[in-house]
């Protein structure tokens, strides 16, 4: 097993949970925007073993990520090129659940310096207690 640490140029997504699985593909320029190359040219790279948004203080530079893989099994060799495009996806084993309990609260917040228009939300509610 190998331990990489990937540092961005921009704040890590607030989403990604230690645990989440890493994939990573080259870009390729189509038409004039950059785009993954082929849905066959994403590689699953690892699993998130630890966020630092701020760093560490010390060795770990701030928007780092550690990423635990075997490049045996995944038959990759890191570093990447800056310009590959890594992206996550939450363990389905742990974030499978639903809302439990009597009462929920949501807050939604636009971080856009422009106005957005909400076109829907939905909820999942089933009746378990009499």
């Amino acid at each position: 097993m190998t331990v990489e640490v990937l540092t961005f140029g921009s704040e890590i997504n607030f989403s990604m949970q230690v645990g989440d699985v890493l994939y990573f593909s080259p870009l390729a320029s189509v038409g004039g925007f950059s785009t993954v190359s082929s849905p066959s040219s994403i590689v699953k790279l690892g699993i998130v073993a630890g966020l630092f948004p701020n760093g560490d203080g010390n060795l770990i530079p701030s928007n780092s990520i550690t990423c635990i893989y075997d490049e045996t099994a995944f038959n990759i060799n890191p570093p990447f090129n800056v310009n590959d495009f890594i992206m996550f996806a939450k363990d389905k084993k742990v974030n499978s659940s639903s809302l439990v309990g009597y009462y929920a609260e949501v807050e939604f917040k636009n971080y856009s310096s422009e106005k957005i228009e909400l076109f829907s939300i939905g909820s999942e509610v089933s009746e378990n207690s009499k």
